[in-house]
């Protein structure tokens, strides 16, 4: 096979020879190759096949912005990774890559069928064909779907590598270290700042890695980059990233870094993760992201051996790799000069120069001109031949009125083209920043930013190196002294260098496949179908012909389907718009997503600090949220419903002891923390004594319950707020949610403390005796302690909050210790309860007891459509609040009505039976499919302490229905029921004051 390898030059060590195989074709390489660079040095074009018509794609790109090679690579079974891009997987000893979507092989694949039935499966296709008859969807459409879907397989095997994560803060983040990314860094770093850099290359540099003898302060371009990340490298303030993509802007300058780690080595170390996700907390960002070369759009434009101008120059100067024999440059812009000005250099034959435009007579034109080379003005391309690689084009001729005339057939095999810069928004547009079209440039520019945020060099449409470099250290020396003021926007003088849209052409754009997404398939004549059609919203056209939504994002199509989009409708490119710049800016792993949340640690166990005291003790456990509870104490010989009767009685007549460690708690402090709870909660809290406790009752912003809990006010500006076990996350995510969108005003902190605390339940009559010896600086008098108060002592020498609570009916105390004396503390109160008949008891025991006094679980008695006075807490909504959330949902006539499910007691005709929970109601017998229900059955036991079964329902007008026999169907026929009030045990509340 020819080498397409230079004699020397480039950035690879020619000293380290590689091998590796492709589609299991064995070839060399060097060190310093990507993939896509060694099989250009081993004349291969051909990578892949396209999605829809499977057409032979070979390397457009030298970066992330590559929308044809798209490869496989594995190392071994278990480490398999589809849909790389050839152009960024690093070459090294052993690598085995593989092609995609393609079948029985790259060459000879049968979906190229697609291209013979391509007017048949134009652009919204789908939309029209799969919709009748509706039944053959599930059968027939979604199957064929789903299996010709994708581009690479998906792996099988479970990922075996290690993923990390860290959080990051810094003073800049420069994202991008071109030459003004570089040059930001340094001004930011001299200025004191601590700097983080990230560039998605393994080498700092971007473009002066082509450019590397441009004179940059009077010295080479490759010795400044030297010596800038030299002293950067010295600096103990500045961290750089390499191999490093910033995916994504979120709020408040949180930007989300992907670092490959370990991809690139033969044999990664053991401790060595494959890859870091940085998420990068930056006071002020600094865009850097460059500019990318945009395509030119004509009729088979799509074929291998048809590339990027500037990727054909970066293979030459950084790989030492030659594209091509005999070259076609399709010059769009006078960048284009520039390359065929290199491949002529290097020996490659430049058979012809095309340049539509009407005039072009820029530096590098005239170099072309006196380096001999055949260029001819007001040229375009009518059409390329080749099976599996271009072998051909066809020139045309564009008259002073627009008119194309044919003209000469070029043989060929490269064809390098170019239509100008598109400055790389993303990032910015991401950052919720406005893009404003600059006429000029012919380019969407940053505008006005949404965070701190500020643009430097190619990426706001400076393109000189000059001017690139001293806009990237205006931007550091500015980030890091913290100026506010963005950067004015700097014009060119010049007018736009390059070419939006198609290329002049003889045809309609129907007629032709002149291709604008490659790897999608999407042709001018896909984007005038869908204007035809009455498509006017470029994010429509978008979604109906897919362009723009490759892996690639539009980084090589946006721009030029706008153009031709305006173009159909008669509009201008900033009239019809730009598409959303969704993240992720290229691809990214869901092994660095998932970090180390995979395995035991997806769904992660968490355990109390007595959790290995009741394990000790026989207890079964249960999983509540993301808890191991422990359900009940079984001795020897007992069931479950043999146990938790025991336990019940127990704290029904002398004591139990329970974990409740796993309630979630919040701290809310602050100088405006009542005025926070007030618009929280439905209750008031203004006239709540320091040292007393309220129950406390959340709900949505449609009136519905929440979450509900004991809050206590411990000092003036501080509440100590408990939640469900479940429900912890979510109290504290919706209250920051407030606190930062709705009441940024408000001076209140908010801290989570769930683990902070281990919390024990003594219950029972004799709670106090068991207590009272261990307790320093707290009277448990009834006076001096009374129900729903709280105070602070000492437990065992240990700092104690102690609050007089009950969630069983009976005399109850709650003992919070530091979570690391919680065991300690446990097994002090358990022994000294021996004598008093105290027994550990479970989360179903305690079910039990608060079902006997009527007390309510969310999530259970609650089903998301539950109002208070549903559950009989109208009581708890202060009356005379202005507002809170959730008030004026209450406030509906559907709210309020008497026939809303209401919270009843149900009491079996049959003691004996006890009812499944969520059982349906009827109210009367021996009804048939469809049956009218009334509600629906929310919790069920048997009561040991009253012998009989009992249960709390949900039914339509409950309260009205106090004395009715109801009816639960059940398979074996309807058992009759009674509606009592839902507080069974000890209705008028003297047990809790014992």
């Amino acid at each position: 096979m020819k080498s397409f390898r230079t004699a020397s030059g480039g950035l690879i060590d020619r000293a380290r020879r590689l091998q590796f195989t492709f589609d299991g074709k064995l070839f060399h390489g060097f060190a310093g190759d990507t993939l896509a660079s060694a099989l250009l040095a081993n004349g291969v074009h051909l990578l892949g096949r396209s999605f829809k018509y499977h057409r032979p794609r070979g390397i457009l790109t030298a970066g992330s912005a590559e929308p044809n090679a798209l490869v496989a690579v594995w190392r071994d079974a278990a480490r398999y990774t589809p849909n790389l891009r050839a152009t960024q997987v690093e070459l090294y000893e052993g690598l085995q890559a593989e092609s995609q979507n393609r079948w029985p092989t790259l060459a000879c694949d049968v979906g190229t069928v697609n291209g013979l039935i391509a007017p048949f499966i134009p652009a919204g296709f789908y939309y029209k064909t799969f919709m009748w008859p509706r039944r053959f969807w599930k059968s027939l459409y979604e199957p064929l779907i789903r299996a010709r879907a994708g581009l690479g397989r998906a792996p099988t095997a479970a990922d075996p590598d290690r993923y990390a994560s860290r959080y990051a803060h810094c003073d800049v983040l420069v994202v991008g270290a071109g030459p003004a990314g570089l040059a930001a860094a340094r001004a930011a770093a001299r200025a004191g700042a601590r700097v983080i850099l990230c560039d998605e290359q393994p080498q700092f540099g971007g473009s002066l890695l082509t450019d590397a003898q441009a004179l940059i302060e009077a010295r080479p371009a490759g010795v400044w980059v030297h010596e800038t990340l030299a002293a950067l490298e010295q600096n103990a303030r500045v961290t750089l990233l390499p191999r490093s993509t910033a995916f994504g802007y979120f709020p408040h300058n949180l930007v989300g870094v992907n670092q490959k780690l370990a991809d690139h080595l033969t044999l990664a170390p053991p401790h060595l993760p494959r890859e870091r996700l940085w998420q990068v907390r930056a006071r002020e960002v600094v865009l850097a992201t460059g500019a990318l070369e945009r395509p030119l759009v004509f009729p088979g434009n799509d074929r291998p051996g048809i590339m990027l101008a500037g990727a054909a120059r970066v293979y030459l100067q950084r790989y030492g790799v030659r594209c091509g024999s005999r070259a076609v440059i399709v010059a769009g812009c006078d960048a284009a000069y520039q390359a065929a000005l290199d491949l002529h250099a290097a020996g490659v034959a430049i058979v012809a120069i095309a340049d539509p435009r009407t005039s072009a007579d820029g530096p590098w034109r005239q170099a072309a001109r006196q380096a001999g080379l055949p260029s001819q003005e007001r040229t375009t391309v009518l059409g390329t031949r080749g099976r599996l690689r271009v072998s051909a084009v066809r020139l045309g001729r564009i008259d002073a009125n627009g008119t194309v005339s044919p003209g000469a057939t070029v043989s060929c095999d490269l064809v390098l083209m170019s239509g100008g810069l598109t400055p790389s928004v993303h990032l910015f547009s991401q950052s919720r920043g406005r893009l404003l079209w600059d006429d000029t440039l012919q380019a969407f520019v940053p505008g006005a930013g949404a965070e701190r945020e500020r643009s430097a060099g190619a990426c706001r449409g400076i393109y000189a190196l000059a001017a690139a470099i001293e806009d990237g250290a205006a931007a550091g020396r500015a980030a890091a002294e913290v100026q506010r003021a963005a950067l004015p926007m700097q014009h060119t003088t010049e007018a736009a260098d390059g070419i939006l849209g198609a290329l002049p052409a003889r045809k309609q754009p129907s007629a032709q496949k002149a291709f604008v997404d490659w790897q999608n398939d999407v042709t001018t004549g896909d984007l005038a179908l869908a204007t035809r059609e009455g498509f006017r919203s470029i994010e429509h056209v978008k979604r109906y012909t897919t362009t723009g939504m490759a892996t690639d994002q539009g980084k090589t199509s946006n721009l030029n389907a706008l153009a031709i989009v305006s173009a159909s409708l008669g509009k201008t490119i900033p009239e019809v718009g730009v598409t959303t710049f969704r993240m992720p800016y290229t691809p990214v792993s869901f092994g660095s997503m998932a970090s180390r949340a995979r395995g035991d640690l997806f769904d992660p166990v968490r355990k109390t600090p007595m959790h290995e005291w009741a394990q000790e003790h026989g207890a079964v456990f249960e999983n509540v949220a993301l808890w191991k509870r422990a359900r009940y104490f079984p001795r020897a010989g007992e069931d479950m419903q043999r146990a938790v009767a025991r336990e019940c009685l127990a704290v029904r007549s002398h004591c139990g002891i329970f974990d409740a460690s796993t309630l979630g708690k919040i701290e809310v402090v602050g100088r405006d923390a009542v005025t926070f709870m007030n618009r929280m909660y439905v209750n008031s809290w203004t006239k709540l004594a320091v040292g007393r406790t309220r129950y406390g009752l959340l709900l949505r912003e449609d009136g519905f319950i929440l979450d509900d809990g004991v809050v206590a006010r411990t000092a003036a500006e501080r509440f100590h707020v408990t939640t469900t076990t479940g429900g912890a996350a979510g109290v504290l995510a919706l209250m920051e949610d407030y606190l930062q969108t709705e009441w940024s005003d408000l001076s209140v902190w908010l801290t989570s403390t769930t683990e902070q605390w281990a919390v024990i339940a003594v219950q029972g009559p004799a709670a106090r005796k068991v207590l009272q010896p261990l307790i320093e600086d707290i009277d448990l008098a009834p006076d001096a302690l009374p129900h729903m108060a709280v105070a602070r002592g000492r437990i065992c020498g240990v700092p104690l909050t102690l609050f007089r609570v009950s969630f069983t009916g009976e005399l109850g105390f709650e003992v919070n210790v530091p979570a690391d004396f919680g065991r300690a503390v446990w097994e002090a109160i358990y022994a000294a309860g021996q004598p008093h008949g105290m027994t550990a008891y479970g989360t179903e025991t305690m079910h039990v007891l608060r079902a006997e006094k009527g007390y309510i679980i969310v999530g259970q008695d609650t089903d998301g459509t539950v109002t208070p006075d549903d559950v009989g807490l109208g009581w708890a909504i202060g009356q005379t609040k202005p507002d809170f959330v959730g008030m004026r949902s209450l406030a509906r006539p559907a709210m309020r009505t008497a026939q809303r499910k209401q919270l009843v007691g149900l009491s079996s005709v049959d003691p004996q039976i006890v009812l499944e929970e969520g059982a349906q109601i009827i109210d009367t017998p021996g009804q048939h499919p469809p049956m009218r229900l009334i509600g629906h059955v929310s919790s069920s036991y048997r009561s040991a302490v009253l012998g009989r079964s009992i249960a709390l329902a949900l039914i339509a007008g409950g309260r009205a229905r106090l004395g009715q026999t109801l009816y639960v169907p059940m398979p074996h026929g309807d058992v009759p029921v009674q509606v009592v009030p839902p507080v069974f045990y000890d209705p008028k509340g003297e047990r809790l004051h014992g």
